[in-house]
């Protein structure tokens, strides 16, 4: 699996990034999900977005903590917050600047790209909104997706949004930033204050059925709580229960989001998939692959 996390500011289009470069990796024919975290929502303040892309089925929801690939879109935040912390070892990075890659100081040692992508917006897009010609660099470091395939999601995506016109623009705001990439080494001089983070594995999520549920004003809460509606009618995926293969460790029961697995009296389990949201996280956690997620929403 690659992670990639971006790091920019409200109004910069991290988010329209992240969904594009997913849009791209879904041309080649593989997997990803792309999703945004905000704290406070509003133009400037600093903004996360995060994809990951596989061969396989992705059923992780969690923040990327450990990407392969850091994409910064604005230089600044370098010195306000760690942007590299969990970089791996062997990843990459993407940065936002006028700078060589050698002037770049991240605090790790990478390969990494830099792109004048502040003028290449101005020049293209008459305002500093800067993914797509980010997302040019991004094609130029890495083989995830082709700069083809990176400009046909610009053209999906930005063209269905916006039109045709501003789709050629973005494109070609994409094509400059894969020309003009400069890649080399950056610094890793710089001390990353690592936050304490809590990094949880299925042990930590006390979110499904370990929880009671109870009612507030007059209101279910808890895990499964929406119990008059029928969660499970939108499922695009169902679970495949292999009993002989399940070894009663009961994680699936234990992290349903939903509490929509029972215990059976000799610790098997079973699913109500009548408010199964076909998820995966059961069949992430098992340790033995008893739980397949089975395409379709069949009962």
């Amino acid at each position: 699996m690659f992670e990639v996390r971006f790091h920019g500011r409200g109004g910069q289009g991290a988010v329209m990034a992240a969904q594009t470069l997913a849009e791209a990796a879904v041309i080649e024919g593989r997997h990803a999900h792309a999703f945004p975290f905000f704290g406070a929502e509003r133009r400037g303040a600093p903004v996360m977005a995060f994809a990951r892309i596989d061969d396989e089925k992705i059923s992780i929801k969690s923040q990327v903590y450990e990407p392969d690939l850091l994409v910064v879109l604005d230089e600044s935040l370098i010195d306000i917050e760690p942007v590299a912390r969990g970089l791996k070892k062997d990843g990459k990075a993407v940065v936002n600047t006028r700078k060589s890659p050698q002037e770049i100081d991240l605090g790790v040692e990478v390969e990494c790209a830099t792109v004048n992508a502040n003028a290449i917006a101005l020049e293209f897009l008459k305002a500093p909104i800067v993914n797509t010609a980010i997302l040019g660099a991004v094609a130029r470091i890495t083989d995830l997706v082709s700069i083809g395939s990176m400009k046909q999601a610009i053209e999906n995506r930005f063209g269905e949004k916006f039109g045709e016109a501003a789709a050629r623009i973005n494109i070609g705001a994409a094509e400059a930033a894969y020309e003009q990439a400069s890649v080399g080494l950056c610094q890793g001089r710089r001390p990353l204050v690592i936050k304490r983070e809590w990094l949880p594995d299925w042990r930590d999520i006390p979110i499904g059925n370990s929880l009671s549920a109870g009612i507030k004003d007059g209101v279910m809460v808890g895990p499964g709580g929406a119990r008059q509606n029928l969660t499970g009618s939108w499922r695009m995926q169902t679970p495949h229960y292999d009993q002989e293969k399940c070894v009663r460790c009961l994680r699936c029961w234990f992290t349903c989001p939903e509490g929509c697995i029972k215990r059976e009296d000799d610790d098997h389990v079973r699913w109500d998939l009548n408010y199964c949201k076909g998820c995966g996280i059961c069949s992430q956690v098992c340790p033995v692959t008893a739980i397949d997620m089975i395409k379709g929403g069949s009962r």
